[in-house]
């Protein structure tokens, strides 16, 4: 309410403004143009002028001579009409101010909610990635789709990024490594050791999948119901297609979790483990990897509840 009536006050200083200054160029030129005007001649008595004849009635042309038709005396000229209200300019830049200002508000009001849309529009954004629609028919990926789709989710998009920094943050809050500080220095330390772990893990898990030629996106499930598309979910995190769409383990993807674990002892302090860090890469991959697939299941629905589009 407080920004309507700023607004209004706003919108009512300029117009008053404006027609201000239109009143004081209107008075200017009124008054040149008075200025610039002949002095009217001085009246005089039409009886005095007029010989006997004509004061008897004579209607002898020659003996009339109109007072207006003299050289000396020419007739002033006539006073310019005044304004029409309707066509007032200070009124009529008023309302074009109006109407400029209305169309400036609706034009904000369709952006916002343009904007508000497509941020609840989320379902193949940086959080859920790439994924197979329920009414989409899974094709077997060629090796350039492969390779598009492990760069937009490994380096050319921001949700990877914005998933190592919330890792960071969380091994930050629990202090590990121990060996680390607390301060930005730390997480520095934290979100690089995470991010050249992920790096590691999702380039041999390509590489495996496109050996084996397996399926590397996820499906939404073509069933109907909590309960079994819940069951989709996780089972897809450890189950995927092979290029016949038959049903094999997901070898790749936790095997290049293991990896990833293995190779980030490389930089991390003592004690280091390579099978314990493996080991817990995996186990981090079964948990994270059956949530993103509950949440790429069910994103469509969400969406539709906050009204976005289909």
């Amino acid at each position: 309410m407080r920004r309507k009536h700023r607004e209004r006050r706003a919108f009512g200083g300029i117009v008053l403004l404006l027609v201000g200054c239109l009143l004081i160029l209107e008075k200017d030129a009124w008054a040149q143009a008075r200025s610039a005007l002949p002095s009217a001649p001085q009246p005089q008595s039409s009886l005095l002028n007029q010989s006997p004849g004509d004061q008897a009635g004579n209607s002898n042309p020659q003996n009339q001579a109109p007072q207006n038709q003299n050289p000396q005396n020419p007739p002033p000229a006539p006073l310019p009409a005044e304004t029409n209200k309707d066509e007032n300019p200070a009124q009529a830049a008023g309302e074009k101010t109006k109407e400029l200002t209305l169309e400036a508000a609706e034009l904000t009001k369709k952006v916002g909610e343009q904007a508000l849309l497509k941020a609840r529009d989320w379902e193949a954004s940086w959080i859920t990635g790439v994924y197979v629609k329920q009414e989409e028919e899974r094709i077997p990926l060629t090796g350039a789709e492969r390779r598009k789709i492990y760069f937009r989710q490994t380096l050319t998009t921001p949700g990877p990024y914005m998933k190592r920094m919330f890792e960071a943050g969380f091994d930050q809050a629990r202090g590990v490594p121990s060996q680390w500080d607390d301060g930005w220095g730390g997480y520095a330390e934290r979100f690089a050791s995470r991010e050249g772990q992920f790096i590691s893990a999702n380039t041999l898990a390509a590489l495996g999948d496109a050996a084996l030629k397996y399926e590397v996106r996820y499906d939404q499930c073509r069933c109907s119901g909590f309960a079994l598309r819940t069951r989709h979910a996780v089972i897809r995190n450890f189950l995927t297609y092979d290029e016949n769409g038959a049903w094999r383990p997901q070898w790749a993807l936790y095997g290049g979790a293991f990896g990833g674990g293995a190779i980030s002892t490389a930089w991390k302090p003592h004690p280091r483990n390579v099978l314990s860090n493996g080991g817990l890469a995996m186990l981090g991959q079964a948990g994270y990897g059956a949530l993103l697939n509950f949440v790429i299941e069910f994103a469509r629905d969400v969406n539709a509840k906050l009204g976005a589009r289909k």
